[in-house]
């Protein structure tokens, strides 16, 4: 069985490899309309995820219009699939000598101040499956230290292939299961790291706490919340949204800076529901990227 299992591993890392070489043809700047175009041709055949993304649409009151909510749908799809595309091509045009001209900071001043100019200062910086979540990484990177919380690979081959060629920048990936050990927090203080969390997915009834999302209630991830109050980093909650090829918009608020009251659950709760608030308001913006078709609420 061990035999077996290395040889599929070995078969899937030399798919990957080779689908890489076939995908340096493709022109950066193509990547997106390749990976979106595609997308809806296929978007037809995915019954189910279409069926779950225009109800949560409709259900989010983006529109009451079965119709439109469809249409948003489709290019939430094609997006998906168009910003996956051009996410594994943004180390090569955007660097660290020339990032900034292709971001712009959508938001108070202060807000990216403490980003840019507070090197010293660990902050946290939420979103959800939405814009350009992927390429963000990357993005973020040049600013400052990045600490990642990601899901392994089952695949250790890929997961090797992935962080060599798909990350740049000063980047630490930290496996979702290993979760903020003593030794992760050290790094993220000493360091003044940017900590990034996509965190809208379903957090199920042992590990979430239900608060509002999107006007519905919502299983939502606590660690956030509890290391904000364990530590008083400074939340950043927003998006990073694509304007256009390998230009995107940084959206959001004031920092987020929870004062505790004492009842620890309660504050849990309560500054989730903030973190919510300002995602669903850049959501709100900009419909048409973000991945309605996840079952966020259950």
């Amino acid at each position: 069985m061990k035999v077996f299992r290395q040889l599929l591993w070995f078969l899937e890392y030399l798919a990957l490899w080779l689908a890489s070489l076939l995908y340096r043809l493709v022109p950066a700047r193509r990547a997106y309309a390749l990976g979106a175009g595609a997308a809806s041709l296929v978007y037809p055949l995915f019954r189910e995820r279409r069926r779950i993304a225009v109800d949560n649409i409709l259900c989010a009151s983006i529109t009451d219009d079965p119709a439109e909510a469809d249409r948003i749908a489709r290019r939430a799809f094609g997006h998906l699939a168009g910003h996956l595309m051009e996410a594994l091509k943004v180390g090569q045009v955007v660097t660290a000598e020339n990032w900034r001209e292709h971001i712009v900071f959508d938001g108070p001043a202060e807000t990216f101040e403490l980003l840019l100019e507070r090197p010293d200062m660990p902050v946290m910086i939420l979103s959800g499956h939405h814009g350009v979540w992927e390429a963000a990484v990357t993005i973020i990177s040049f600013t400052r230290p990045m600490i990642a919380v990601a899901r392994k690979m089952n695949n250790p081959l890929v997961e090797r292939f992935l962080k060599k060629h798909h990350f740049r920048g000063a980047i630490t990936i930290i496996p979702k299961k290993q979760g903020f050990t003593p030794s992760v927090l050290r790094q993220w203080k000493e360091t003044g790291a940017a900590m990034t969390l996509v965190m809208d997915q379903h957090a199920g009834r042992k590990q979430g706490v239900i608060v509002d999302f999107m006007g519905r209630p919502a299983s939502t991830h606590t660690s956030p919340a509890r290391l904000h109050l364990k530590t008083g980093a400074p939340i950043l909650a927003g998006a990073f949204i694509r304007d256009n090829a390998f230009h995107y918009r940084m959206v959001t608020d004031d920092p987020i800076r929870f004062t505790p009251t004492g009842d620890k659950e309660r504050d849990v709760a309560d500054l989730l529901a903030e973190i919510n608030r300002r995602l669903e308001a850049v959501i709100r913006r900009y419909p048409e990227q973000y991945l309605w078709a996840h079952k966020r609420w259950r």
